[in-house]
């Protein structure tokens, strides 16, 4: 086994991470080897596209007779389920060691597969957050007309424990939907055109080469820069490529050296994107705390203000110690959302909102003004 480093990348926001860890690097040999080989807790996220055990026994063809392009190489090669089975649980529980505290890990698959890894997962203690399907706008033909057309594969998305406390960018991946939150279903096209990698001979370098689109989501979305990200199934160096793009440090692990080359010469090509383009939205729940009653203490808010719902189908007065009153119903801004509706819970900012010109703002907005002023003072 050796390494081969790929060179620095972009300059990070978050601490540095451990000296010792061989950071933008390619590991080549066996990726449970390399990975019982690093420090404990050491990483902040883990990418895995492990070989998916297809099972194809006579290839693929076309109506024509014409051979399709499947995977069949060894590395996808397994005896029985039972064998497909322990190399699974042991690269997790290898990447679950390395992982931090607070660290997760995404693993891609089809129907061959995810299933059988997501029994691992839950046996190993993972806790699963989302599973995710990827909904590939140009899908390979089901050529024998026998079967739906394979338009997609699942992704499991898990922390460490059930405790973990895990970076989720959800006002970045919102801000990115066009203001809706993001959901668990996303398509992306096939990875095509100039982004394939071919070789000499203008065939595809490697069989499941993944887009990049689908990494820069999972990587604005569940990483900070600095973080490090590993990726025990690297390949042609997709995840590395993308964490290089934006400021992440990576941890590639592979075996095949057409595979290395060719992610050698990938890295090679990608440019960092500078701290100012890497900037991202703050999530709200690192924002300093603020209580509905500073806002009636600074004047924000008047005592008697009548807040309305966004539709106007419910409305109570403000009160001059911060609380709210509708009806026989009193307390604070969400236990009063939460009685007029009869529901269980409620976000009284977003709930709860102002007249403003004939029209209505959220206290939200107050909020955030409130948050502007404390940022300007410290």
């Amino acid at each position: 086994m050796s390494r081969i480093a790929t060179g620095g990348s972009a300059s990070h926001q978050s601490s540095s991470p451990a000296p010792h860890l061989p950071l933008d690097t390619i590991l080549v040999g066996d990726c449970i080897e390399h990975m019982n080989a690093l420090p404990a807790a050491s990483v902040d996220l883990v990418f895995a596209d492990p070989p998916y055990n297809l099972q194809l026994e006579n290839g693929l063809t076309r109506p024509d007779q014409s051979k399709v392009d499947a995977v069949d190489d060894d590395w996808d090669q397994f005896d029985s389920f039972a064998h497909y089975d322990r190399f699974t649980r042991d690269w997790l529980a290898a990447a679950r060691r390395v992982l931090k505290p607070d660290g997760a890990l995404w693993v891609i698959g089809s129907y061959h597969n995810i299933f059988r890894v997501g029994t691992a997962l839950q046996d190993l203690d993972f806790w699963i957050l989302n599973d995710v399907i990827w909904r590939k706008s140009n899908p390979m033909p089901n050529f024998r007309g026998t079967r739906f057309t394979n338009a997609h594969e699942t992704l499991i998305w898990a922390s460490r424990d059930r405790t973990s406390r895990v970076t989720f960018n959800y006002e970045a991946l919102k801000l990115s939907n066009d203001g809706t939150q993001m959901r668990s279903d996303w398509i992306f096209p096939l990875c095509t055109g100039n982004e394939r990698l071919k070789d000499e001979a203008n065939q595809k370098v490697h069989p499941t080469q993944k887009p990049e689109a689908l990494l820069f989501r999972i990587l604005t979305g569940t990483s900070r820069p600095g973080d490090v990200v590993l990726d025990p199934f690297f390949g042609t160096g997709t995840t590395g490529a993308v964490a290089r793009k934006l400021g992440r440090h990576f941890i590639g692990i592979e075996r095949e050296n057409t595979y290395i080359n060719a992610a050698l010469k990938r890295l090679a090509a990608v440019k960092p994107l500078d701290a100012e383009s890497l900037a991202t939205i703050p999530p709200k729940r690192s924002a300093p705390r603020v209580a509905f009653g500073s806002l009636v203490e600074q004047g924000l808010i008047q005592p008697g203000t009548r807040l309305w719902d966004a539709r106007r189908r419910h409305s109570a007065i403000v009160r001059a110690d911060g609380s709210l009153k509708s009806g026989t119903h009193e307390g604070s801004i969400h236990k009063v959302g939460a009685l007029v509706q009869g529901a269980e819970s409620c976000n009284g900012w977003t709930f709860w909102h102002t007249e403003s010109g004939g029209g209505l703002d959220s206290i939200d907005l107050l909020r955030t003004k409130v948050r502007q002023q404390m940022a300007k003072a410290s």
